[in-house]
């Protein structure tokens, strides 16, 4: 701690203590104006004039608040450690003008450290008071404002709490039901294709049966399991072709199948054409078994490769389940250390799968990232909670039809990460307001105001970052920055 208690050097070149302001000149002070005499004799008593050297650290954000300081002479700059880097945020000459423990009369219901750092600009003269012995005159003075105070103060705090709460909440029943739709999709497509493999299994045993009732001998049932196992093998490599190839080559084969007496062989062109089949596949079929039976083989086949397509099928859906129940571990952080060495990217992939079913279809999601850029060290889960806030915001900006943009780079030393949108954009009126507590532009009922004043509390104090905004119309980014390294 760097402040007016200090002896002489410690706080730069801090003058001697000492020095008192007398009941005239605190009455030039706009903050003791209106005192009583006995109430500016007790500041009197209290505050002592202390001097600092230009350049001079008068205290440092984050130790504890020990001093109010009201400024008499000279001037000062206030500012806030953003990732690794001093960013002043407010500078005074004002005579009068006051910083410090600012928030001492709430006592223990909150931590009391300073918020920023003070330095001195030039050489400047600080009246400096004891917090806790200013807090309590002030207590002591002015009870009804105190009451006010302490409403307003808890009433705020309980409603971020509650309502902050409350946010999260939606977010996450609104991306659950979005993962519980993906999940039912491939889910059923699975109970699908069960039914119906159940079902050409059973078709395969009866034609297998009929093909093999003693009309065929041992050599010849080789044959056929071993066309049997091409046909697999062909089902599993067959070529993507466009719907004027699959429609020739379905024509084909239902040329073929007439010509051979095959009956009703328009039923099976479709599922033989998936799986690889061609004229000269269905010579080798007619050229193991004799003609009379040509129809239970060829209907014997197309069982065989729809199974192994349904086969594929439950394989994707299977996968698909594993890949979005991966995700939801991932986005939850579920039994994972709180503080970990991340890929970034894998968050976003996490956060962007459990937004699939919010995502409407007029909306196309593109991802630029940039592989090159280095873990970070990071709180992955509640860095979700932010790409969430933003994407959400981006998806509700935009509407039924957009382009939400999610970008990876490195910028400033810092990894970087965009999320634009092709939405209206921001009104230049309110950009300065949107990460204020409860202020929203949504319409009432819609929006709780707090997602970016979470977002910057996890971004900027949690981790040392920055949440940068740039809006035009037609054209939105927020562009989170976070630290290569911890400190």
């Amino acid at each position: 701690m760097t402040g007016p208690a200090a002896t002489p050097g410690a706080d730069g070149d801090a003058g001697p203590a000492g020095d008192r302001l007398d009941a005239d000149g605190l009455r030039g002070l706009f903050l003791f104006e209106s005192l009583t005499d006995d109430q500016l004799a007790e500041i009197t008593r209290l505050g002592e004039v202390r001097r600092w050297a230009a350049g001079s650290v008068i205290y440092a954000e984050g130790d504890p608040a020990e001093s109010f300081f009201v400024l008499l002479d000279g001037a000062i700059t206030l500012s806030r450690r953003v990732r690794g880097a001093n960013v002043e945020v407010a500078r005074s000459d004002h005579r009068g003008a006051y910083a410090g423990a600012t928030q001492a009369y709430a006592g223990d219901r909150m931590e009391q450290v300073y918020p920023n750092t003070m330095r001195a600009l030039a050489d400047v003269a600080l009246l400096a008071l004891p917090a806790p012995e200013f807090a309590a005159a002030i207590r002591q003075w002015f009870p009804m404002a105190m009451h006010l105070l302490d409403g307003l103060f808890v009433a705020m705090r309980t409603t971020q709490t509650v309502v902050g709460e409350r946010e999260r909440l939606i977010a996450l029943g609104s991306l659950t039901a979005g993962l519980t739709h993906e999940l039912n999709n491939p889910a059923a497509a699975a109970v699908r294709a069960s039914a119906v493999l159940r079902e050409r299994i059973a078709g395969m045993r009866h034609k297998l049966a009929a093909v093999a009732d003693g009309r065929i001998d041992g050599a010849q049932l080789r044959r056929l399991v071993d066309l049997q196992e091409a046909a697999v093998q062909r089902a599993a490599t067959a070529p993507r072709r466009s719907p004027l190839e699959i429609s020739d080559a379905e024509d084909e084969l239902v040329d073929w199948l007439d010509e051979h007496g095959v009956p009703d062989g328009w039923e099976l062109t479709a599922t033989l054409v998936a799986g690889g089949f061609d004229p000269a596949g269905l010579d080798e079929v007619a050229g193991a078994v004799a003609a009379s039976d040509l129809a239970a083989t060829a209907r014997w086949m197309a069982y065989t490769v729809e199974t192994e397509l349904l086969l594929g099928e439950i394989d994707d859906a299977l996968a698909r389940i594993c890949g979005l129940v991966g995700a939801a571990k991932q986005y939850s952080q579920l039994d994972r250390a709180p503080h970990q060495t991340v890929d970034v990217h894998d968050l976003l992939d996490a956060t962007l799968a459990m937004f699939t079913g919010k995502v409407p279809a007029g909306v196309r999601v593109v991802r630029e990232y940039d592989r090159t850029v280095p873990l970070v060290p990071a709180y992955p889960a509640e860095l979700n909670q932010v790409w969430t806030n933003l994407i959400d915001n981006a998806l509700a900006a935009m509407g039924p039809v957009g382009t939400l943009t999610v970008r990876t780079g490195q910028a400033d030393g810092c990894l970087s990460v965009e999320i634009a949108d092709t939405g209206p954009g921001i009104p230049p009126e309110v950009r300065p307001r949107i990460f204020e507590p409860f202020f929203t532009t949504k319409p009432i009922g819609e929006g709780t105001g707090l997602g970016l004043d979470i977002s910057y509390r996890i971004v900027v104090k949690k981790h040392g970052g920055d949440i940068r905004v740039e809006s035009a119309p037609g054209s939105t980014s927020f562009r989170v920055l976070l630290p290569l390294t911890d400190g």
